[in-house]
Formats: structure tokens, C-alpha cells, sequence
């Protein structure tokens, strides 16, 4: 298991220690969204509207270029 770290100018997020949470992609993703100047909300709604994987997946549809998921 690794910590989430900078790496490269890439955040690196290790899904299988706390960092991996719902929780805390849903912080991550409120905080990207706002350095990035996006509506949180909709990606939130989006996030939360199915399950594990779909919140995932929309993680990565609007943050995986500045970020890597590892399982």
C-alpha cells in the first residue's frame, strides 16, 4: 500500500488504503474541482449515483489526466 503523493506533477492515490474511500475521492474531487474552476456539484451528483465503481470511473472521466488511481 502506497500514501497518496505527488509524483511527476501527478497526484497518486492508492484505492486500497484510506485514500481509496468514497469519502475521500469525494474530497479529492471537491478539491480538484475547485483548483480546476469545475461545478463540484455536478460531478458530485454524477459521483454518487450509482455504486463503488461507477463513483470510480467518474473520478477518472474528469480527473484521471491529473491523476492516477492505483488498485
Amino acid at each position: 500500500m502506497i500514501k497518496s503523493k505527488v509524483e511527476n506533477g501527478t497526484l497518486i492515490i492508492d484505492l486500497t488504503g484510506s485514500d481509496g474511500n468514497a469519502f475521500a475521492l469525494l474530497g479529492y474531487a471537491k478539491g480538484l474541482a475547485k483548483q480546476l474552476d469545475v461545478d463540484f456539484d455536478l460531478i458530485k451528483k454524477e459521483m454518487t449515483s450509482g455504486d463503488y465503481e461507477n463513483l470510480i470511473n467518474t473520478f477518472e472521466k474528469y480527473f484521471g489526466s491529473f491523476v492516477t488511481l492505483y488498485r
